[in-house]
């Protein structure tokens, strides 16, 4: 009977040896997400000119999960901001891939008798910021329901017809307490492609100009920049602040959103990488900064050989864009990814990972 057991107790371990290398042999595919590159680092130094989306590239072939997996580490100061000279380190918790940050040197101060200087450094923009930056600089958008009342040149100082940097211009209109304001000139009119809905008027920067005193509903300003000359009618708002922080973090929308490209500033129709193009959403669409984008392109038209109709073929992903501005019915992107020419009409939607990992293997 002992004999038996002693068999028994072999089989049955045996059995068990077996299962535990099954389920050993199945560990890397459970804790290699299809998400996660099949290249990606143990670490990654940051450098300057990093954005949070070329890191977030390194290591996960959908860079807008960045938030699925980025841990906070709350013994570091802004853990949200990364510099340069830190480090973005992968780890496994609970056999789920996690990216962990650690502060590089530029946060250590030695303590001695003398004073130093702790050098002040830039945390990294989600997106490339100078592009964006010179992008908001020349070109905003006013909303439908506010254009009436935008006040407008009536005139240049001493009857001049055109105006430039040192001159004073009359200004008709409401304007808001304020030193310094923005001169614009009515750009392109946005309307929905598919309703016809009046979403916006782009502006154009002409320059900026300085308060110097009202009289009655009439006020003087003094012209202190332009890049083209100022002309009645041009328009005079309040400088826009900027936007665009470090703060916000690449991921897709929450919800199914579905819009079409509805401009490219700049009056081109093909875009590629790092280029603006402007949407048919808005805040009121549930759209925020640092949302992503995939970009279908709009199919061929042709036309059937046997009815002779007239049909358009299915889209293909062909892009990815970032969020960056966002008006209540219209914002700007930035073309992240792009593997053919994208153009004014294509479809918008949220990204799906298995589609895009479909799309771009190898990429």
């Amino acid at each position: 009977m002992k004999r038996i057991t002693n068999h028994a107790m072999g089989r049955l371990g045996m059995m068990l040896s077996v299962a535990l290398c099954a389920v050993l042999l199945t560990l890397p595919a459970m804790a290699q997400p299809s998400g996660l590159r099949d290249d990606a680092p143990s670490r990654y130094t940051v450098v300057e000119g990093d954005t949070l989306w070329s890191i977030a590239g390194r290591f996960l072939n959908a860079p807008w999960e960045w938030r699925e997996v980025w841990r906070v580490n709350s013994q570091i100061r802004n853990p949200h901001l990364i510099y340069p000279g830190d480090s973005v380190y992968l780890y496994y918790q609970d056999g789920q891939p996690r990216l962990g940050l650690e502060r590089g040197q530029g946060d250590v101060v030695h303590l001695s008798p003398e004073v130093r200087r702790v050098p002040h450094r830039e945390a990294i923009a989600p997106l490339p910021l100078d592009t964006v930056l010179n992008f908001l600089d020349a070109n905003r958008i006013v909303e439908p329901g506010a254009i009436e009342a935008v006040p407008y040149v009536v005139a240049g100082d001493d009857r001049r017809i055109i105006s430039g940097a040192g001159d004073r211009i009359y200004v008709r209109g409401e304007l808001p307490m304020g030193e310094r304001f923005g001169l614009y000139r009515p750009g392109q009119r946005y309307e929905d492609p598919e309703t016809g809905e009046f979403l916006g008027l782009e502006l154009v920067t002409l320059g900026e100009a300085r308060f110097v005193r009202r009289d009655g509903d009439i006020a003087l300003l003094e012209v202190v920049s332009s890049r083209q000359e100022i002309r009645g009618s041009d328009l005079v708002l309040p400088l826009e602040a900027l936007p665009v922080t470090a703060a916000f973090q690449p991921r897709a929308p929450a919800g199914e959103l579905e819009g079409r490209i509805l401009s490219v500033p700049g009056g081109v129709r093909f875009v590629g990488r790092l280029e603006v193009v402007a949407l048919n959403l808005g805040r009121r669409d549930g759209l925020e900064p640092g949302h992503v984008l995939a970009v279908e392109q709009l199919g061929e038209q042709v036309v059937d050989p046997v009815t002779e109709e007239l049909l358009r073929l299915p889209g293909e992903d062909a892009g990815l864009l970032m969020v960056f501005r966002v008006y209540d019915r219209v914002s700007y992107a930035l073309v992240m990814h792009a593997t053919r020419s994208l153009t004014i009409g294509d479809r918008v939607h949220t990204p799906q990972s298995n589609a895009f990992l479909a799309n771009h293997k190898g990429d």
